[in-house]
């Protein structure tokens, strides 16, 4: 066990840097962060309870942008692990510095001589040059990862695992002790505690179920998109350019989006994104061809491109009537637009009712006199030109040697 390793902390119950939930409304706001309540109060909780926030939901609604925020407002240290798949604990924990120790393994391998010149035998040499392998697995060679580096920190920080759920399920577990305990054990050394127990945050889009362990040990809120009203409010604040008539015009556009069965909805910081794009246009009212135009700033996929065009007139103005868009009438399929409707005769939609030859016949009578001689021009030995021959008789010879049964097969 190194003697660098620190104790284990304590929580600060009742100590932080908020004294309200109203306070931490304020300060989110002040760095351009709009909160509701609901939040607000968890991120004070937060902060009281130096328990791990998980929040859970659609990508774009601000989950990563608070905890930037937070770091801000409370003057933290701002430490990011990025979740990927494939990731292991190396890549999320720590990993040995392998360029310093082969240094020192060339070091060693010069002064072996010193090391066992007065070994009385070839054992005590063996075991004196052993002794050196804990040098090669000591903090020196410690190379910290984002998690290793917050607990070590000296000074407080916000820690943000963000997109949780993109990582493997054993990087979940390697994340418990590291949530539940503020420390993580490296077998070489020991066990770090933090001195200064970090805010952290983890952030998940969804993706895939998250194990019950890990989610027992955080606080957790679920973040979706947020109101009309707050979201008109945000893109306020950011300072677009664009004047207050007609954000409030695109944030109803683009709610009305969300609302589309889109790939991807569009979130928050694209709205911003289109707004600043409108504002550099020096566009001073919202119609379906500016915006459609522009639509690619939220939209990102080609069939989502295709819905949203389709949709933005009506968005725009509910008795607009909606275009082609250029399509033509085939939107796609590889028709041009221009092929006569008489290659295929249209199907006649004539009622039974509307035959004038039905009349009031009964059913029984009607289907007799369709099976008059003469109706189909080619079964039953009827020509084509209509002239019919007499059907040809079958002689007794001929019926039982068909449904008698006695013929044989040849051998």
């Amino acid at each position: 066990m190194s003697d660098a390793v620190n104790p284990v902390s304590t929580p600060t119950d009742g100590d932080g840097p908020f004294e309200s939930v109203d306070q931490v409304v304020e300060a989110l706001r002040e760095h351009g962060y709009i909160a509701d309540t609901r939040l607000a109060t968890t991120v004070f909780l937060l902060t009281r309870l130096d328990k791990p926030l998980l929040l859970e939901g659609p990508a774009g609604v601000g989950k990563t942008e608070l905890a930037k925020m937070l770091a801000l407002a409370t003057g933290r240290r701002f430490l990011r692990l990025q979740c990927y798949e494939g990731q292991d604990e190396t890549k999320a924990l720590y990993e040995w510095d392998y360029g310093k120790q082969l240094m020192y393994t060339q070091i060693l391998r010069e002064k072996i001589g010193q090391v066992v010149e007065d070994a009385p035998d070839l054992a005590t040499a063996v075991e004196r040059v052993g002794e050196q392998d804990s040098v090669f697995f000591s903090e020196r060679f410690l190379a910290p990862r984002p998690l290793l580096e917050a607990i070590r920190s000296e000074e407080p920080c916000v820690l943000l695992i963000d997109e949780v759920d993109r990582a493997d399920e054993a990087l979940e577990a390697v994340l418990l002790e590291t949530l539940g305990e503020f420390q993580i054990s490296v077998p070489e050394v020991g066990t770090f505690s933090a001195k200064q127990r970090p805010y952290v945050l983890l952030t998940s889009n969804n993706t895939r179920d998250l194990a019950a362990a890990l989610k027992r040990r955080c606080l957790h809120l679920f973040l979706d998109y947020p109101a009309a009203s707050r979201e008109l409010e945000i893109v306020r604040s950011k300072k677009t350019g664009l004047t207050d008539a007609l954000a409030e015009e695109l944030v109803s556009v683009v709610r009305g989006l969300r609302e589309l069965e889109l790939r991807k909805a569009p979130s928050i910081s694209e709205t911003i994104d289109w707004a600043r794009t409108l504002a550099v246009l020096g566009v001073d009212s919202l119609n379906t061809q500016v915006l459609s135009d522009t639509v690619s700033v939220v939209v990102k996929y080609d069939k989502d491109v295709k819905k949203a065009l389709d949709a933005l007139p009506g968005l725009v103005d509910p008795n607009a009537v909606v275009d082609d868009h250029g399509h033509g009438h085939g939107h796609g399929h590889g028709h041009d637009g221009d092929h006569s409707h008489d290659e295929k005769p249209a199907r006649s939609t004539r009622s039974h009712d509307d035959d004038p030859d039905d009349g009031d016949v009964d059913g029984v009578a009607k289907r007799a006199a369709k099976d008059e001689a003469g109706r189909h021009p080619i079964y039953g030995g009827i020509t084509a030109a209509g002239g019919g021959t007499k059907p040809r008789a079958v002689t007794s010879g001929q019926g039982s040697r068909s449904f008698g049964g006695t013929r044989r097969r040849p051998v």
